[in-house]
């Protein structure tokens, strides 16, 4: 009984106080600043710490992997120079529960990852030829129909291992993607990006 007396006085005490005044701006909390995106490397995997966003209350899956192919293009001189880059948003990926996140969910997760690599080098293989011919007057629509293809291929490669793998919860499908995905990352070796 005094439990409750005493936590009666202290929402009384709180109520006569009238509301909480405004912190001033100066000692506002600060929310920090996004982590940058991740570039993909061959030496660095994805672990749990970096997978800082939340899944919102519709979804469903254990985790969600947000990667970009960043593709870029520029003409100086009448030179045509094209830059590509595999990246992982960490504010915008998560795991369900973290803590409890499995190395079998890592190592999905992490496929996605590498298969968005796998595309980033083969439109880096598509820029030299690309370079080779192209016209600096017209690069924009070009360069953009180059692309558009490889994302609507990566696109469906995503969707496609992730129907075949059942989200990784087939171990068998999940291992073949696996070794498939290390052969073509070999394959595409010489488009890789210096490590």
């Amino acid at each position: 009984m005094l439990s409750y007396c005493l936590t009666s006085f202290l929402v009384v005490v709180g109520l006569f106080q009238g509301p909480t005044p405004p912190r001033p701006a100066a000692q506002a909390p600060t929310k920090p600043a996004p982590a940058p995106p991740i570039i993909w490397s061959a030496a660095r995997p994805l672990t749990a710490a970096d997978f800082q966003g939340r899944p919102g209350p519709s979804d469903r899956l254990a985790g969600l992997t947000s990667a970009e192919i960043k593709a870029g293009a520029a003409c100086r001189d009448f030179v045509f120079t094209g830059t590509v880059q595999a990246t992982f948003d960490p504010a915008t990926s998560w795991l369900r529960d973290p803590k409890k996140a499995s190395p079998d969910l890592l190592r999905h997760e992490q496929l996605h990852f590498d298969i968005t690599e796998i595309y980033a080098r083969l439109l880096r293989q598509k820029l030299v030829v690309f370079q080779a011919k192209a016209n600096c007057l017209k690069l924009q629509p070009a360069f953009n129909n180059l692309t558009k293809g490889v994302y609507t291929e990566w696109s469906r490669e995503q969707n496609r291992y992730d129907a075949e793998t059942n989200h990784g919860l087939n171990a068998a499908r999940q291992v073949y993607w696996e070794k498939q995905t290390q052969v073509k990352l070999a394959q595409l070796e010489a488009f890789a990006l210096p490590q």
